[in-house]
């Protein structure tokens, strides 16, 4: 029997939905992440705006294309947020929510057997972190999952609702996990919900976490941080334990009234001076963003100080997002800014991107970069530098070499084996 595990979302959902395929595997089944034909689906789904809402909903029609006779299996962000949707839907037989992930493929596994009938199960939310994930490493870059829920409650967010309070992964469960991926991979991704939060519930820091993967041979990097907990110490503790100089940094607004709406707790200024003290231990660091178009109550003048304050970090690449409204999220209720204006004003900042991007790559032509290449794209092999520019290359795939930045091509650059 042939299992598909889709993982909608984000990275968290992608480790987790890698878990759940080693342990189907580890029981005699079939299993993948990629979405073809199978005889049993389970959609590991996400609910961080309506849109992904939506695009879970729609996933059970989708795997119903690929086989209309596939069992479907529920579980995830968005059915926490409301199971009903799936429930109803004809093929499914589970629907699960955040918790005990690992724990729902056991009950998958009875169902093949009988003994289980279709139900709802929505389990408590966990106080601690759940350490039994185990993922199998189905992409070229590896990652470690060392933090879940969230404590920070932006007025437009959901997910610490559904995912619950921060808690953190022990040092020595991460140390491990990453021993065991050496010489099976170039490149470990440190994510979580809020790895800004990471070791504030186990009295430890990011500090401590980057010092105990000093001496895993292989390169580093954060999937994301809050700009509060960058400083002089964590910078030099990720120099001398080689992680890798791009930074996404969650903007999400650089405009300080609109922050303090978002209750955000820094200003414009501030995540200004982080990006500076950044290009003081990373000169070429690449660092890029997350900025919501459109805010509620955001005014014209408000949304050119964030183009200002995008301007000046000269960012290499932005991701845009047009607010979307959260029901049950305090924004929710605030004045709504016109959704045309809301892709007017995101569509301005794409086009931004675009020309802070075009800067970025242009100012790296002659530079020299290590580039773990990782796929084939047409005529070339693609990786990504140090500092995540994509570089199309002709070295082999698997490799991590320096290069030469020769020219801008396609969506990043050419590079020269030196």
């Amino acid at each position: 029997m042939k299992f598909v595990v889709f993982s909608l979302g984000c990275r968290v959902n992608q480790y987790e939905g890698q878990s759940m395929v080693k342990k189907l595997i580890e029981h005699g089944y079939q299993a993948t992440d990629r979405l073809e034909y199978a005889d049993a689906y389970i959609i590991n789904t996400c609910s961080v705006t309506s849109e992904a809402d939506k695009k879970s909903r729609q996933a059970v029609a989708r795997v119903k294309k690929l086989n209309a006779n596939a069992k479907v299996y529920i579980l995830g962000c968005s059915s926490q947020n409301n199971s009903k949707p799936f429930s109803e839907k004809d093929g499914v037989i589970l629907v699960g929510g955040v918790a005990d992930k690992m724990q729902f493929v056991t009950k998958i596994i009875d169902t093949l057997s009988g003994k289980c009938d279709k139900t709802v199960e929505i389990a408590p939310l966990p106080t601690v972190y759940e350490d039994d994930f185990s993922p199998s490493l189905t992409n070229s870059r590896a990652y470690i999952k060392v933090q879940d829920g969230c404590n920070n409650f932006c007025s437009y967010c959901i997910i610490p609702y559904l995912r619950g309070r921060s808690r953190s992964r022990s040092l020595d469960s991460v140390y491990n996990e990453a021993k065991e991926l050496i010489g099976k991979t170039r490149e470990l991704v440190i994510t979580g919900i809020n790895v800004s939060a990471y070791g504030k519930d186990i009295g430890l820091t990011l500090v401590d976490l980057i010092n105990r993967l000093a001496d895993i041979p292989m390169r580093k990097r954060f999937g994301s941080l809050e700009c509060t907990v960058i400083n002089d110490e964590m910078l030099q503790a990720m120099v001398n334990s080689g992680f890798c100089g791009s930074f996404h940094l969650s903007m999400q607004s650089g405009c300080d009234s609109v922050l303090k709406k978002m209750n955000r707790h820094y200003t414009s200024s501030e995540f200004l001076a982080i990006v500076e003290l950044i290009r003081k231990y990373y000169p070429d660091a690449g660092i890029t963003t997350d900025v919501i178009a459109g805010f509620p109550e955001e005014s014209e003048d408000e949304f050119l100080q964030t183009l200002e304050t995008c301007k000046s970090a000269g960012f290499l690449h932005m991701h845009v997002f047009p607010y979307s409204e959260r029901e049950g999220t305090k924004a929710s209720k605030m004045q709504q800014v016109d959704k045309a204006v809301r892709v007017e004003r995101a569509n301005r900042l794409i086009v931004l991107s675009e020309k802070m991007k075009t800067t970025f790559l242009s100012s790296q032509v002659g530079a020299v970069h290590e580039v773990f290449i990782e796929e084939k794209e047409g005529d070339y092999n693609v990786g990504y530098t140090d500092n995540f520019i994509k570089v199309y290359s002709t070295a082999p795939i698997g490799s991590c070499l320096k290069h030469t930045i020769t020219e801008i091509y396609g969506e990043g650059v050419k590079g020269e084996i030196l």
